[in-house]
């Protein structure tokens, strides 16, 4: 367990020490989560992104069909994709899973720049830096905004895009004032101060999943809260909830060729089967999908099938 990638960030090296002290003292269960989640880290690796280290994963097979950049969504980190990182790796893709700057492992950005034109910049420099090629991109809730910004306004090489739980949403001035306040009130102050996972997981529960989740998945998403700059909550949550964003949004995806897969959960309260139809209408070459008895955080609720969609989505389109 002693190969730390190098460079790496605090945040990286701190929640390892935390594992490793978790292999001594913690419960059976804790321990096997803990060995898990090192292995994993075997396949961590980091890059000078805009002047930034960012963590990615990258796992994959031997000679692998082809490649997948997963993208995580807002206030998560890349291991939301764990689960189907295994499944896409045992279909013979080789995976890509990286965390934002002021996300999961990445270092936090001192000058706040957390805006998605940041973000897409971002990644293009990660794409270019390792060298990916022909790649799918499977991106969920946030992430489809920071996709989009980077296949519209860089050279790049992308094949097809799934998106979940992203849809076209209605928006007014006074819900683009509001919202801002609400989101950043829970998620940024009341569930930030949560030093027990089980009040989160009762919030995520009754609002945003309609499946029981595995208690690791609900660490790993707990995890996110503690990982997640306070700046690049309150930054996004504003942009996606500005007007400007909202306007801009359907002649983003009208842009876009390639073909897009928007998947829905039946039981997506926040982002409804019906806000995704009305986005996947506008996309050129765009297709949908309901998924049922799912909500909006289907990379936890549903990860078989969210893998199982992404994998008919690239037969179709290599």
């Amino acid at each position: 367990m002693d190969n730390l990638p190098e460079p790496s960030s605090e945040k990286f090296r701190a929640y390892r020490l935390k594992l490793l002290d978790q292999l001594e003292t913690s419960t059976q269960g804790e321990r096997h989560r803990a060995q898990y989640e090192l292995e994993l880290m075997r396949n961590s690796h980091f890059v000078k992104v805009g002047g930034l280290l960012h963590h990615y994963y990258d796992s994959s097979p031997e000679n692998p069909r082809g490649t997948v950049l997963l993208i995580h969504g807002w206030d998560c980190w890349w291991m939301w994709w764990h689960r189907i990182i295994r499944e896409l790796n045992a279909a013979g893709y080789r995976t890509v899973a990286y965390d934002m700057k002021g996300h999961g492992w990445s270092e936090n950005d001192p000058q706040n720049r957390y805006h998605i034109a940041d973000f897409a910049r971002d990644l293009d420099e990660l794409i270019r830096m390792i060298g990916l090629k022909e790649l799918h991109i499977a991106a969920f809730s946030f992430g489809p905004f920071v996709a989009l910004d980077y296949v519209n306004n860089y050279p790049n090489s992308v094949r097809s895009m799934v998106f979940f739980n992203f849809g076209y949403l209605p928006n007014n001035e006074f819900i683009s004032k509001a919202a801002p306040a609400t989101l950043n009130f829970v998620f940024n102050i009341m569930m930030r101060k949560l030093t027990w996972w089980l009040p989160a997981y009762m919030f995520a529960r009754l609002v945003l999943s309609r499946n029981s989740v595995m208690m690791h998945d609900i660490k790993v998403g707990f995890e996110s809260l503690g990982f997640c700059a306070s700046e690049a909550i309150e930054q996004t949550t504003a942009q996606i909830t500005d007007m400007h964003t909202t306007t801009i949004l359907p002649e983003m995806v009208r842009s876009v060729n390639l073909p897009i897969h928007f998947v829905a959960g039946d039981g997506d309260v926040i982002m409804t089967p019906d806000n995704t139809r009305k986005l996947q209408e506008m996309a050129a070459s765009g297709t949908f999908e309901c998924v049922p008895d799912c909500g909006h955080l289907i990379t936890l609720e549903l990860p078989q099938t969210a893998a199982e969609i992404v994998l008919r989505h690239i037969s179709s389109n290599s």
